[in-house]
């Protein structure tokens, strides 16, 4: 298949594997653009959260997903994720966010939202798209997919160094099983579950450095692109 600029990038993963890290420096050398969706469903559980939705109102839902505005926009080389206007991106990387984002994700109005959505900004190509369902629902005909994993005692320490370098009071066993919950969340809800497309590239980030494993990617790229213009 032949896009307009490129073509499309699948990172799927569970919580905590490092896809929207990962992304945004294969982005940056790639030139590609970065795609964060995971962004997008927080930004909605935030929007969720500050309404007062009804999670279990499927009207008040699907009334809510047709007022959402959820947007990326790149700012110093930098993403930042705007809810109905307000710039959100510090606010939607917390544990009662993640756990909030699981619920509002499995809820079919707002994939359905979301997922058009991301079609609509991926189309054309050049894209990196990151998430848990990017190369099994929204861009199953994408040209090259990922799907990172680490054990979930790694991911839950990565979780807790981050939310401790924001000064987030949470202990790393608190961390660990919060991911856990979260991954059985994820995989087991009826919508979209997390799951590994089969054509996709597993990479095991477990003791491997963010270079090594950008540079694993990168040269998936250049074997899946050679003698293609990209």
């Amino acid at each position: 298949m032949s896009r307009e600029k490129g073509i499309i990038i699948a990172v799927d993963g569970p919580s905590g594997a490092g896809k929207s890290t990962l992304s945004k420096l294969l982005s940056r050398r790639l030139d590609y653009l970065e795609i964060d969706t995971g962004a997008m469903y927080r930004a909605m559980a935030w929007l969720a959260r500050e309404s007062g939705l009804d999670l279990n109102d499927d009207a008040a839902v699907r009334r809510f997903c047709s007022t959402a505005l959820v947007e990326l926009s790149l700012c110093n080389g930098a993403t930042r994720v705007l809810a109905n206007g307000r710039d959100v991106t510090g606010e939607i990387r917390t544990p009662e966010i993640s756990m909030l984002t699981s619920r509002i994700s499995s809820l079919a109005p707002v994939r359905e939202a979301m997922v058009a959505l991301q079609r609509r900004m991926g189309a054309k190509g050049g894209v990196i798209l990151d998430g848990r369902d990017i190369g099994t629902v929204v861009f199953p005909d994408a040209e090259l997919k990922f799907f990172l994993s680490a054990s979930a005692e790694e991911r839950g320490k990565r979780r807790f160094l981050e939310l401790q370098a924001k000064g987030e009071q949470i202990s790393l066993e608190e961390t660990v099983q919060s991911v856990i919950q979260r991954d059985r969340q994820d995989s087991e809800r009826e919508l979209s579950p997390l799951r590994r497309a089969e054509d996709a590239i597993p990479i095991d980030s477990t003791g491997l450095t963010i270079d090594e494993v950008v540079a694993l990617m990168e040269q998936a790229f250049h074997e899946r692109t050679a003698g293609k213009d990209t």
